[in-house]
């Protein structure tokens, strides 16, 4: 699966623009105000047994830093950024990144890999452009779920 670019590993902390943070080596960038990332929250807090998943939320200030540094616009609905070991990964392969990483069950996220390129991304992008009309809107910082809270960075 490839990368967001090909940053080295972990470059953004070369970056003056993105803010120090503490995180482990599994952390996602995702929109706090979408329903369908607050149910993906949800989900890794439920399936990270290991606690090895951080959540930022791309409205924050590292979120967004984030995002830029790997090319991404905070402000683009199709924005989700999974970092593994320092490594960036956007679209399904980061999906299919987290599946893996959670292992078990999910590992079978990686179907997706049997589709071509251009209908992975189309896929995805059909999903992140209308996700509040399809799912509509929540806020992960106020999601009253404690697995998420402890895993979120604002």
């Amino acid at each position: 699966m490839p990368a967001v670019s090909d940053h080295t590993p972990y470059s953004y902390r070369e970056d003056a623009a993105v803010p120090d943070f503490t995180a482990g080596d599994a952390v996602c960038v995702m929109d706090a105000k979408c329903s369908l990332c607050a149910r993906g929250a949800r989900w890794i807090a439920r399936q990270d047994k290991r606690q090895e998943f951080a959540i930022i939320p791309m409205q924050s200030d590292v979120g967004a830093a984030l995002l830029v540094h790997y090319g991404m616009s905070p402000s683009d609905p199709t924005s989700w950024l999974y970092l593994e070991n320092g490594f960036a990964f956007s679209s399904l392969d980061a999906v299919v990144r987290t599946g893996q990483r959670l292992g078990g069950i999910w590992r079978a996220l990686a179907v997706f890999n049997l589709l071509p390129r251009r209908a992975q991304d189309a896929m995805y992008q059909i999903i992140a452009r209308n996700r509040y009309r399809f799912f509509g809107e929540a806020d992960i910082c106020a999601l009253p779920d404690p697995d998420v809270q402890k895993r979120l960075l604002k």
